[in-house]
């Protein structure tokens, strides 16, 4: 296919450079630090006047509260939670969560079980707040820099398969975040590339790997399910039949736990 480039894949309409806050920023100034945050946690979503955060907008014009701050009441609103983490299964969310709060998408299997394991443990507010209180966020974006996709280019410490994950899941300037099928699950299971199409339209993965065979531990909830039990289950799929399975099981109320590889 040649040298690819942010160009030759469209990219050159993404915000890409930061946009930071500075002191004694104007109105204008605001405005814009103000709408970039919604274009970037809200996944490109079109804001109606009526859903802006008008207490929080307030404090930050005040400056009463950072940019940071803002971001994390964005992705903590009732508004962020309708839009993915009740219309959406966990592992959709978690991968929007990455793009939204860090930028990137997730690199591995294990990222992803690791926020798994904070949902299910300590629940949607400690999930938000693992993104924005880590030392990745605080060392891309600080206080006052507004997240950004910033994986479309080269950055030290991520893989180049990152760069594929997230055009994945970036798929073009005027898409959105709409849609609740996780775009990267069986890629990141399988740990295989994530092919760039031209126009890239979701997530594909390697042909080679129909072979693998993978374990997933999931909780189903059955009949007792009105008492708010769950079972903890598992099941055997081909990589070919992995994608279909996890729909499955999200469509039934179950939650995947685990997804490993058998050797």
């Amino acid at each position: 296919m040649g040298n690819l480039t942010t160009a030759t894949l469209g990219l050159d309409a993404f915000e890409i450079e930061p946009l930071e806050l500075r002191p004694n920023a104007d109105e204008a100034e605001l405005e814009q630090i103000i709408r970039a945050v919604y274009k970037q946690v809200l996944g490109n979503q079109h804001l109606m006047e009526g859903d802006r955060l008008s207490s929080a907008e307030s404090l930050l014009r005040n400056g009463d509260i950072t940019v940071r701050d803002f971001v994390r009441a964005v992705a903590q609103s009732s508004l962020y939670q309708d839009l993915f983490f009740h219309s959406s299964p966990q592992y959709r969310f978690i991968e929007l969560n990455f793009k939204h709060l860090l930028g990137r998408a997730p690199q591995s299997q294990e990222e992803i079980a690791e926020h798994v394991q904070i949902y299910n443990q300590q629940g949607y507010a400690a999930e938000i707040d693992s993104y924005i209180d880590s030392e990745e966020y605080v060392e891309n974006f600080g206080d006052h820099v507004v997240p950004y996709p910033r994986s479309i280019r080269s950055v030290v410490g991520l893989k180049n398969e990152t760069f594929n994950r997230m055009f994945s899941l970036l798929r073009g300037p005027a898409a959105n975040d709409s849609g609740n099928s996780a775009r990267l699950i069986t890629s990141i299971a399988a740990n295989v590339a994530t092919p760039i199409e031209l126009p890239a339209v979701g997530n594909g993965a390697s042909y080679g790997n129909t072979d693998k065979r993978f374990r997933i531990v999931f909780s189903s909830s059955k009949a007792t399910a009105r008492l708010n039990k769950l079972t903890r289950q598992e099941c055997l799929v081909n990589y070919s039949q992995m994608s279909q399975e996890v729909q499955t099981i999200h469509k039934r109320g179950g939650k995947i736990l685990k997804i490993t590889e058998l050797v």
